[in-house]
């Protein structure tokens, strides 16, 4: 058999808001109903998402994820960014909803993951594999990307990434990507800790 269509099917609290997430990111609906079950479909170019509405269900305590392969990183980021930024002034990078930076590696970029509303981990690699690093401080770069952006553990991936460039010389190529990935990784561990009084 050829040209299978594998779609998953992901919870969610409110379909109308993973609607208005995915449509900002450039989807269209192709499908919604909300009897008997609240259940909305979400289609880009090739991309099929479908959401159904799940009475309890807790986005900051989901275990729901896909995976999707794209040709280049780069240009879909790019274009989810520009969308997210027009609509809420600034990328977000932390709390629910929000989007990991693809991270540059042997100049070449890397996946990225988008937490949608639901609490949903949306994927983004590239087909191809990715080169070996080549430093230690890009080893150390992956191996917190692994920590932050692959399992959530943002203090992890601050604590491996503060270790590594401790002990950079200031020749590694990576060095402002690091102290930038750093600087984004203390913003979100702030955006994540609860306000006084909240």
């Amino acid at each position: 058999m050829a040209n299978e269509l594998t779609i998953p099917l992901l919870p969610c609290v409110d379909i109308d808001e993973m609607s208005a997430f995915y449509e900002m990111l450039g989807f269209s609906i192709t499908y919604r109903q909300t009897r008997p079950n609240p259940y909305v479909a979400m289609r880009r170019e090739d991309i099929n998402l479908h959401f159904y509405g799940m009475d309890g269900h807790v986005p900051e305590q989901s275990h729901s994820t896909c995976v999707i392969i794209v040709e280049d990183t780069g240009p879909l980021f790019e274009d989810f960014a520009a969308r997210m930024r027009a609509v809420h002034g600034k990328l977000l990078i932390s709390g629910i909803p929000r989007m990991t930076r693809p991270r540059l590696r042997n100049d070449r970029y890397t996946g990225f993951t988008v937490v949608d509303p639901g609490g949903n981990w949306i994927r983004i690699n590239k087909a191809a594999q990715e080169p070996e690093a080549r430093t230690k401080l890009a080893k150390a770069m992956e191996n917190a990307a692994r920590q932050a952006d692959a399992h959530g553990d943002e203090r992890q991936g601050l604590k491996i990434l503060e270790g590594a460039l401790k002990k950079t010389d200031g020749s590694e190529p990576e060095l402002p990507e690091a102290q930038a990935y750093r600087d984004e990784l203390v913003e979100r561990i702030k955006g994540s800790e609860p306000r006084p009084g909240a």
